[in-house]
């Protein structure tokens, strides 16, 4: 995995196999849906990297050993609707125990800029750290105001994974936050005219869901 200034962008063989599939116009939503979830649990264990341990005395079959655990750090993953929700449910898989947010932002196709419909995070969201996904980092404008809407919780700890960044959505939510890691798959060059990552996957929505 490569880290420049906050960017994590991984380069394992199995993730970067899966996104190139993912980015064929063939993949069914079925594969896609599955390689998401895939990919995202693959991720999610690097991302989690930092969680805490504690040791704990257990008694196996045989005798007693000295052993670790997570000690009780308390986590959330909030996908950005709806595309997120394919990422959510990955690494759920993997950190079963984490509590789940949900924020709905959707692009206006004129302006570009990001418009919230719908913001529900846990009651307790404040303690915990928060994985904020999204399957594309395209503008930023809507991974911006995600970010700021879990910050007005008092939220001190945010990490974005996405799958596919662009450099201008990476540069933006930089430039607006500075202190959110981004977790990608990989970061292509440039927009095109509509606000899309080129050469991306297309609509990471439609995809997972069948949708156009």
């Amino acid at each position: 995995m490569q880290n420049k200034d906050n960017v994590f962008i991984f380069d394992h063989p199995l993730i970067q196999h899966k996104v190139s599939l993912l980015r064929d116009k063939n993949t069914s939503s079925k594969e896609f849906r599955e390689l998401v979830s895939e990919i995202s649990v693959l991720m999610g264990y690097e991302v989690t990297r930092d969680i805490p341990l504690k040791e704990v005395e257990i008694e196996t079959p045989v005798g007693f050993a000295r052993a670790k655990v997570i000690s009780g750090k308390k986590l959330a993953v909030v996908p950005i609707l709806r595309a997120g929700l394919g990422m959510a449910d990955g690494f759920l898989n993997l950190v079963p125990m984490a509590r789940v947010g949900h924020i709905g932002i959707y692009r206006d196709h004129e302006t570009l800029e990001p418009v919230e419909y719908y913001c529900k995070l846990p009651s307790d969201v404040d303690e915990r750290d928060v994985v904020l996904v999204d399957p594309m980092l395209a503008t930023g404008g809507s991974a911006c105001d995600a970010v700021k809407f879990i910050k007005k919780r008092n939220v001190k700890s945010i990490k974005f994974m996405c799958l596919i960044a662009s450099k201008t959505g990476i540069e933006r939510l930089h430039r607006e936050h500075p202190d959110v890691a981004i977790y990608c798959a990989a970061v292509d060059e440039k927009l095109n005219e509509h606000g899309y990552i080129v050469p991306g996957l297309g609509d990471a929505g439609d995809r997972l869901f069948g949708t156009k």
